[in-house]
């Protein structure tokens, strides 16, 4: 049985897009950077550090430009969430409730610091998790951050839940198995070996990962 169960935050945990698309483009507006963002880019560059999502979407200006606007639309996002939340995936409070009986729960993620604690924030959810990290405070890869988390809660096993070909290569690195979250943003490669599961409704954890005997 599994110690501790680590989850990636968008689309695992939660669709934040409709609620900070506003946020972005008004940084984007201000800053002129020339660019007007749809709700399905915002979609496919969610899990993706603010860096790797500049090179994305502002191509035409130089790196350190480009990265300068991301992370004011990610301090703009943060105030924008803390008041409105975003939009939890179905029965996730109750199925979390269940699963905190058991294991101990934590938020691994690529976003910038203040971003998680702005989602246990509006939602009222703090409880229920141990313990959170993410690049923006450490810096480090996904898979590192899961490695860290584990180690200073001394969860010797655990599972990784993500919705990104990113979360997995992030489990394989920590060393964890991987449950897919198909209804999420992103996909996973074909012709590697399978996940440990593939659910396609976070309430499909309950049954999954329930206690035996």
């Amino acid at each position: 049985m599994y110690q501790g169960i680590l989850f990636d935050l968008d689309g695992t945990l939660w669709d934040s897009t409709a609620q900070i698309l506003p946020a972005w483009n008004r940084v984007l507006a201000r800053r002129g950077a020339g660019h007007v963002l749809t709700l399905e880019e915002m979609k496919g560059y969610m899990g993706r550090t603010v860096e790797q999502i500049a090179a994305l979407m502002l191509p035409h200006l130089p790196q350190e430009e480009g990265t300068s606007i991301l992370k004011e639309c990610c301090r703009e996002e943060v105030i924008s969430l803390q008041e409105t939340g975003g939009i939890l995936y179905p029965q996730l409070r109750e199925t979390l409730e269940y699963l905190s009986e058991s294991f101990m729960l934590a938020i691994v993620s690529n976003c910038q610091d203040g971003y998680i604690q702005a989602f246990l924030h509006a939602h009222g959810l703090g409880s229920l998790f141990a313990d959170f990290e993410s690049f923006g405070r450490t810096g480090c890869s996904k898979g590192e951050n899961i490695k860290t988390v584990m180690e200073r809660n001394h969860i010797g096993s655990a599972v990784y839940v993500g919705d990104t070909q990113g979360d997995w290569d992030a489990a394989k690195l920590a060393g964890v198995p991987f449950v897919h979250a198909a209804y999420g943003f992103g996909a996973i490669s074909a012709g590697e070996p399978c996940p440990l599961a593939v659910i396609s409704a976070f309430r499909e954890l309950k049954p999954l990962l329930a206690p035996q005997g």
